[in-house]
Order: C-alpha cells, then structure tokens, then sequence
C-alpha cells in the first residue's frame, strides 16, 4: 500500500487465492489487539482493535481503493540474481523481476509440532478455524501463549456447545500471553467453563485418550480432539536456500538482518514475524519504514525511537539509541544473542537506570520479580541468611535476581552498588519470555542460578573461581514423581544437589523399603559414598517432579582436595544422616515395630503434603484431648475464623493432618490469581491481603483443601462501646455469633479466600500451638518433621 501511495513500481505476490492470509486464518470471531499501546503506528491502512471479520473487510477494501497490484497463487520457489536484477520464479514457471525483494512471509505455515507419540494422528490438529464447529467433546488445547488461549475460549464460548476443555501449560503462568487474554482465560476457569492444568505436557496420544505428565506424576485423560498452539518456527530451510543466513544454529533463530531490515543478501529486506516481530503494529510499521528505505531515505528514525529516547534519557554518556542499544546488548551476556532490531522491542519491556556506589537495589524477602542485568559497574549480593553470608560480586556483563524470577518466590540475598553502576532491570514476565525465546539466554541464566546455588549451599569459603571445573562438568536433570537417582548398593561417586522438588530416601529391610529421609530443594546428597569410598546406603527417588543437578565424583574429588574445610562441611551434614541409618540398623529386629512405625508414618506425611511444604502442623493423636482450643486460638485472632479444622484431615498410627495450611515451596495456590493477592512473607508464610476478589483459584488450585471461601464479618465495636452503649459482643459472648445477628438480613456479604498466615507478626508464634494444653499441636518444617516420627506409641 505504501509503495502504491509513493507511485512506486511494484507487485504484491501472494501464494493463496487471499489478501492477509496470517489473519485471514485466525479463528473465526477472533478480537484482535493492536499491541503495544504506546506504540505509534506509522501506516497507509487502518488498525485498531476489533474483530478479526472486521479487521479483514477494512483492509480490503483499503487495498482495493489503494490500486495495489497483487498476483494470487502466485506461490515463490525460488529468488535470485542480485539487487537490482533479481529474478522471482514462481510455482507456476512465471519469472518476476525486481530491483528490490521483501520477505513478509511470517512463520504460520511452519508450525511446532508436539513432541511424543502420537503427534500425527488424525484428531490432533494445528490450527483452530471455526471453534463453533465442535460440540460435545473432549478437547484438550496445548500450549498456554495466546493462540491456545483464545482457542480455548472460543470452544466453551456457547455453553451449548457441551464442550468440556482443558488447556495444559507447561509452566505455572501465562508469560507468553496478553493481560486480556489471561484475564479472560482465568474467569473462564472461575466460571468452571474450562480447566487449567499447569506444569503439564503431553506424553502419549492415542484414540480417544491422551497421557500428560503432571508435577505430582502420569495421567491418562479422555480426550476427542487435541488443538496443538505450540507456537511456530520460521521455515528456514526455504529462507536460507535464498542464502539468508540466520543469526545463528538454534531453533527458532531468525535471519540475520540489519537495523534497516537489509538480510545478508543486499536488497533484500525481511519483515514481520520472519523477522521476529510477531504483532500486527510492528509489521505494519516495518511495512512502511522497508519501502522508505528502498526509497532512499537513510534519514528515517523507527516509530519506536521517541519511546526508546524517554526511557534512556538520564544515563551519563553522551550516546544516541542506536549507540546505547549496541552498549547494553554487547554488555549484558543475555542479550548478546539478540539482533538491534529485536533489543529494540525489547527495551520497551525494561526500564534502565544509573546508581550512586552503596545504593540498594532489593532486600531479602521483597516480593518484587524481576531481574537485573549489569550493563556498567559491580554489585554485591549478600546470599541467603546464613552467618557470616555469603557475598558475591556481580560484575559488568552478569546478572541477578534470576532466582526470584524463576522460582517466584521473596527474594533471597540482599543486593547493593558497589561502585556507580547502570542497570538493565527486566520485570519477571519479561524475563521469561526472554529465556522461552532466546536458548543462549536461558543457558546463561541457568548457569549462573546453579553456580549461586551451589555456593549457597556448600558456603566453606568457596569463590566462583574454586566451581569453574565443577560448573563445566555438571548437568541439570529433570526427574519425574518416583523416579530413583541414585540406587540402594551402587558405587556410583556422584553428588546431586536438588535444584527444585524434593527427594525420599529409603532403604531395603526384609524386602520392604523403609522411609528413612527427606531432601528439600536447596539441599545435596550422595556425600557419604565420596568421604569413605562405600556403596550407596540407600535408594534417593524424587518424591515429586523436581530437577537436580549431578556433580560428577572426579570434579568434587579435586575441589576437596583443595579445600579442607569443605570436607568438614560434608562431614558434618553427613553426620544426621548416619544417624538415622543407625536408627533404623538398631529396630531391624523390631521390623514390624518400631522402624516399621517410623517408615509408615513417615511416608504418609510425605503423602500428605511434606513433600513441598515448609511449615506443616501436627497433632499427635496420643496426646490431643479433643477440646478444639488450636481451633479457638486460631478464630479469636481471625475475626472469628478459623483458619483450621481439627477433625479434617488424615490420619496414620499416632500423627494426624488437619487441614490447615502446608505453607508450599512452591504454593499451588499463587497460580491464576488474577489480582495477585498472594504473598510470601517475611517468615515464610503463605498469606492473602485485602486485594482478594473472590474469585476461588486459589481454592480450585490447592491439592490440600486448607482455602476456603467466606464472608469477612461486619466490624464489630470494641470493649468500651460495649461497656458504655451497649453495642457489641458481650462478655462470653462468641465474636462470630454476634456478628452473624448483625448482618442486615437477606444480603449476601462479598466472599473472600481464607487460609492459615502462620499467625505472622503475632509476639508468641501460632496461636493453634500456644492454645493447646497438652502440647499435641506442633508446627514443624520439613528438615524437623522426621523428629514427630520417632515418637514411641505409649
């Protein structure tokens, strides 16, 4: 259209029998965004927001009024010659000649297939034309970017439809997606209308049914259809038989362009999603700026330049955008793998800042997620809580904060400048979507999380330099629930640090696998084989899905050569262990006693949800006289709510569970809550503020069943307005009972979500622990619940 405004030759060569065919194959009824907001559009044809039907009129009838000279079927097999002189061979043996080529073929006709068995069959499809089309089945839709989502929604859009879907996504949150389409997506879920599974992938598809593998393990599931949204990859091998070269060997990779869109060939220009922008506005505008180029004006600034000056306004040095993008970029080792054009899209995301020497960057335990690039300068990251801590320097071209990112949890160390520093600072989001598109940046990123943590964890003095032989030859594995690493009898070397998950150690006594331990992420095991040379004691399987991080025995042996305190360090952790080992060597004679007991009551605490809880509470059966004060305490301090019920739960020999928060590592509960109402504490516990809707993710979302939705009672007047008007509860009066006579009558108060918070802030600890009289009532994290185990039956 633009060539055709500037009365330039040209011919639009379009392979099917329609104009904007990447449009014209999204699903019917489509709303499309015009995305980002903030940036101008610089085009000939109309685009705003609406729906895809209305979208494609425009435009059409725009391009008609434009007089753009189109060629349909008019598929491209091949390009050559030189600028200037290129000649266009078409399907149909047609020759086109062209002083100028633009490649604006997008990556839609490239889709990702699913990576298992099965991929191919007949009702698994890869794009979704007329969702209405489908009625009363069973379909599953992978992949959680905003294909997949809008798919899903237009399958349960008609509640006539009697569709029951389900969307699997393989990470916990939407980084890929729109704010809208995640908006609508969770009240769709709110509305029980489709079901979510996160942290799920597709192993096997048959007729009829489809195997996904879960956190907690391998489920099979009914399903009629399967609607892949897997993303796309750009179809490189056609590009680069036109000897494009890319901008390098990963997947995924796009052609190597300049900052004018110029490919390796000369005059020949990429755009668009090809080029690895795949919204509507930046193609539009790349549309227009290509033609000016080919038109001669140098002079022209991109669309996005007045955005991309604000944010770099302010940094010391004197240096253009393009001087500053090429600056961060070949700085910051994350970045290095983008191209000028893609760091542009990408520094509309960030925010860039200088800092004095000392200043504060973030806390230990702040909640915000993100993470910070050191694009000049250095900073100190005072790691964990231990004393002294461990401090580590971050120097120009590293990063961190990535941990938060990745793990969603507070943050744990404490960062300051250690000299005047400028700072590339990318929100959680962000970040994530960096490392799911770039394979060099998520490489990096993992790196550097496994060297931090295992200097967290072996402390001893040891530097980043001491792990360089270590960090070359470690590898990161992901383990499935159940799955041994290491085996009872072995005389494997190995050490494994548990990256994410958790492990159960168990040994073999007459035949029986006998509970013996708990791992934690964070935590290492395998020690003891290394120190005295013997085979392995016991079987380590991983208790959920988790990822650990094999060091190889000759790599730790020459570190322990060097550093003798880190052999101390091993020596001591290790010690706990033999204990336990002992323990149960001592009761084998009592096998269907007391080690037995132990084993049993051990694994049920694991089932019920020690396996990735950090604060849990228990009663002791033996000893709990039923007189609800746990339950009492915890209302009098929660307007009359009680966190807990005591009766609920399970329970085996002498432990019971009642239902009350587990305090999650990884809390299933943060997942789709669309208000972001909660939070990790300073403590560690697991809390919801004022900002709650109502909504009941979290409630859907908790395998534990410890949320429950309620009403939060009027305000009730103090003591003295009691003692002098009368109002409010009386002396022995229950809180609850009177505010429930209060409430106006047939009105429905709004509903929020109600959970344990671990009585945070409260001088004494846990109410439920302080209220019971006979001490049955304890709260315990994971490295201490093997201690309520061993309680002997009496």
């Amino acid at each position: 259209m633009h060539a055709a405004r500037r009365g330039m030759s040209h011919v639009l060569l379009e392979k099917s029998s329609h104009l904007s065919d990447t449009i014209y194959r999204y699903q019917r009824g489509k709303h499309v965004m015009a995305t980002p907001a903030q940036l101008v559009l610089r085009t000939d044809a109309t685009f705003a927001p609406g729906t895809r039907e209305a979208i494609l009129q425009t435009w059409e009838n725009e391009t008609a009024a434009a007089n753009i000279n189109v060629m349909f079927a008019a598929e491209v097999k091949s390009i050559a010659g030189e600028k200037g002189a290129f000649h266009i061979a078409l399907g149909d043996g047609r020759i086109v000649e062209s002083a100028a080529v633009v490649l604006a073929i997008g990556t839609q006709g490239n889709p990702n297939l699913l990576g298992c068995d099965g991929h191919a069959l007949d009702h698994v499809q890869y794009t979704l034309d007329d969702p209405a089309a489908f009625i009363d089945e069973h379909i599953v839709v992978v992949g959680a970017g905003d294909a997949g989502i809008e798919n899903a929604l237009g399958l349960v859009a008609d509640t006539a439809q009697g569709n029951v879907v389900t969307l699997l996504n393989r990470s916990a949150d939407f980084a890929r997606a729109k704010d809208a389409n995640r908006t609508a997506l969770l009240q769709a879920q709110e509305d029980g209308r489709l079901n979510i599974l996160p942290r799920t992938e597709p192993k096997k598809i048959e007729p009829g049914w489809l195997t996904v593998e879960t956190a907690d393990g391998e489920v099979r599931m009914k399903c009629d259809r399967i609607v892949a949204r897997v993303g796309s990859s750009p179809p490189r091998k056609f590009v680069e038989s036109l000897g494009v070269r890319f901008a390098n060997d990963a997947h995924g990779a796009f052609p190597k362009l300049s900052p004018t869109f110029e490919s390796s060939i000369p005059g020949l220009f990429v755009i668009g999603a090809l080029a690895g922008y795949p919204l509507i506005k930046h193609c539009m505008n790349q549309g227009y700026d290509v033609i000016e180029y080919i038109a001669g004006n140098a002079a022209l600034k991109p669309a996005d330049e007045p955005i991309l000056e604000k944010i770099l306004k302010g940094l010391p040095g004197n240096r253009t955008v393009d001087q500053w993008i090429t600056f961060i970029r070949d700085r910051v080792e994350i970045l290095r793998s983008l191209s000028t054009l893609q760091m542009r899209e990408f520094l509309l995301w960030c925010k860039v800042s200088h800092y004095i020497a000392g200043a504060t960057i973030f806390e230990r335990e702040d909640t915000e997620s993100s993470l910070f690039g050191v694009v000049t300068g250095s900073v100190l990251v005072e790691l964990g809580s231990r004393n002294p801590a461990v401090t580590i320097e971050v120097r120009e071209g590293s990063i961190f904060g990535e941990i938060g990112v990745l793990s969603g949890r507070p943050r744990g160390a404490t960062a300051r400048t250690q000299t005047d520093c400028i700072l590339i600072e990318v929100e959680g989001d962000e970040a994530q979507k960096l490392m799911a598109q770039y394979k060099d940046a998520r490489d990096i990123v993992n790196r550097i999380m496994t060297e931090r943590l295992l200097l967290q964890i072996f402390g001893s003095g040891l530097t980043a330099r001491d792990l360089v032989e270590i960090m070359h030859t470690a590898e990161t594995h992901e383990v499935k629930p159940g799955e041994e690493i290491i085996s009872e009898g072995d005389d494997g070397r190995d050490l494994y640090v548990v990256r994410s998950g958790s492990m159960v150690v168990e040994k073999a006594i007459a035949g029986k696998p006998i509970f013996l331990n708990y791992i934690p992420a964070g935590s290492y095991f395998g020690e003891m084989a290394i120190l005295d040379g013997s085979r392995r004691a016991a079987t380590v399987r991983a208790a959920i899905k988790s990822e650990v991080i094999r060091i190889p025995a000759e790599a730790l042996t020459h570190l322990l050569a060097r550093k003798p305190q880190l052999v101390a360090k091993l020596t001591h952790d290790s010690k706990a262990r033999q204990e336990i080992n002992a323990y149960i060597e001592r009761q084998k004679h009592q096998f269907n006693g007391v080690a037995d007991m132990y084993s049993a009551v051990a694994k049920f605490l694991v089932d019920q949800g020690i396996g990735e809880a950090t604060d849990v509470l228990l009663i002791n059966e033996e000893l709990c006289i039923g007189c609800d004060n746990c339950e009492k305490a915890c209302a009098d301090l929660h307007d009359g709510l009680s966190r807990l019920d005591r009766e609920a739960g399970r329970t085996y020999a002498h432990m019971h569970v009642p239902t009350s928060c587990r305090h999650c590592e990884h809390p299933h509960c943060m997942t789709d809550c669309p208000p972001d109402a909660i939070h990790r504490g300073s403590t560690g516990e697991i809390f919801i503020d004022q900002t709650c809707i109502g909504c009941g993710n979290c409630q859907r979302n908790c395998p534990y069943d410890v949320i429950r939705m309620d009403s939060k009672p009027p305000e009730k007047p103090g003591f003295l307005w009691w003692l002098l008007f009368g109002a409010g509860p009386g002396p022995g009066e229950p809180d609850r009972a009177w505010r429930d006579a209060h409430t106006k009558p047939g009105t429905e108060p709004a509903k929020t979500a109600i959970k344990c918070d671990m009585c945070a802030g409260i001088e004494g600890g846990p109410a439920c622990v302080r209220g019971c009289p006979t001490g049955a009532a304890i709260r315990v994290s994971p490295e201490e619940f093997l201690s309520a185990t061993r309680l002997q039956r009496t």
